[in-house]
Order: structure tokens, then C-alpha cells, then sequence
């Protein structure tokens, strides 16, 4: 059994290293539970994030709720859920006094450039690695083993989204629907 301060402890880690917004941290949360503790499979990580992509709210939040309820019932959602939090709350607070007073300075502007691109590193490593995890199941060295459906549900998506701008709720859930009749069909 996982402990409450075990849950509160990781969490406080991904709490104090989340920069970047939503899609950032999603890597941040990746290694923490599954490669770093084990307490989640990818497989199960994948499904938490399309989980927070169809509910309201903060990814961040989202996931850590969700993980500490999976380890460890209502305390550890609240635990998960306050670890991430807190040091965010504490962080911008400073961060927020110490931009305003100091945002005209060079290196101040060129270390948001940095953070910006960081970030966009960050959320296309997560998608490689779900892209991957979707269309080669068996891993990348198998490449006989395509998941057609995923690949043309992704392509389908990305055309519906940018070109048709359909709204990605009826978008994630056409796929869900899809996915859900196929996977009863075979």
C-alpha cells in the first residue's frame, strides 16, 4: 500500500517542477508515475490522459486527483491534489511581484523565449510517445503491427479539428464512440 506522505512527497515534486501549462506538465506526471515509482503502467497513463482531455478543469489537477484517488482512496486525492498546488500558488505569487518589477531587463525577456520553447519540447515528447503507444502497440521495433484504426482516427481527428474546426469534445468522443463499437465488434 502507498502511503498518503508517499503520494503527497512525488506530487510535491511535479507541483514544484510544472512549468510550461497543461501540456508540459503531462511529461512531468509520465515519469513520475510510471518510470520513476511504477505505479502506473503507460498504457493506464495514456487512458488518465484522455481521461483530463474530456473533463473540465486543470490537467494537472485532473491527473493528481485522479492518481491519489487510484493509490489511496480520498486521502490521497486530496494529498496528490494539495501537493501540486501549493508550490504552483507560492511560485507565481513571487514569480508574478518579481516580472513586474524586473520585465524590462534583456535577459528577463530572453528567458521567457527559452521557457516557451522548453515547453513545446516538452508536449511533443509526450506526443511522440502516445502516438507510438496508439499506433504501434507492440512497440516501434514491431512494424507489422499497425493499429490502422488509431492511425486513421488520429489522421481523421487532425483534419476534423484544423481544417473543418469542429469542437474537439464531439471530435474526442466520435473517436471514443468509434473505438468503443470496434472494439465490440471484434
Amino acid at each position: 500500500m502507498i502511503s498518503v506522505l508517499e503520494i503527497f512527497l512525488n506530487f510535491l515534486k511535479i507541483g514544484l517542477f510544472a512549468f510550461g501549462g497543461a501540456y508540459a506538465v503531462i511529461p512531468l506526471i509520465e515519469e513520475q508515475m510510471v518510470t520513476n515509482t511504477g505505479w502506473m503502467s503507460f498504457t493506464e497513463f495514456s487512458d488518465l490522459v484522455a481521461i483530463d482531455e474530456l473533463t473540465p478543469g486543470p490537467i494537472i489537477i485532473n491527473s493528481s486527483t485522479f492518481i491519489g484517488m487510484k493509490l489511496a482512496g480520498i486521502p490521497g486525492a486530496i494529498a496528490a491534489t494539495l501537493a501540486c498546488v501549493i508550490p504552483g500558488i507560492v511560485i507565481a505569487m513571487i514569480l508574478i511581484r518579481l516580472y513586474e518589477k524586473y520585465k524590462e531587463i534583456p535577459v528577463i525577456s530572453e528567458a521567457m523565449k527559452c521557457l516557451k520553447c522548453m515547453s513545446v519540447a516538452l508536449i511533443f515528447s509526450v506526443l511522440v510517445k502516445m502516438f507510438i503507444s496508439a499506433v504501434f502497440p507492440s512497440g516501434i521495433s514491431v512494424l507489422n503491427d499497425i493499429n490502422v484504426l488509431s492511425l486513421v482516427m488520429m489522421i481523421a481527428s487532425f483534419i476534423a479539428l484544423k481544417k473543418a474546426d469542429i469542437n474537439p469534445l464531439y471530435v474526442m468522443l466520435t473517436c471514443g464512440c468509434i473505438n468503443l463499437i470496434v472494439s465490440l465488434i471484434i
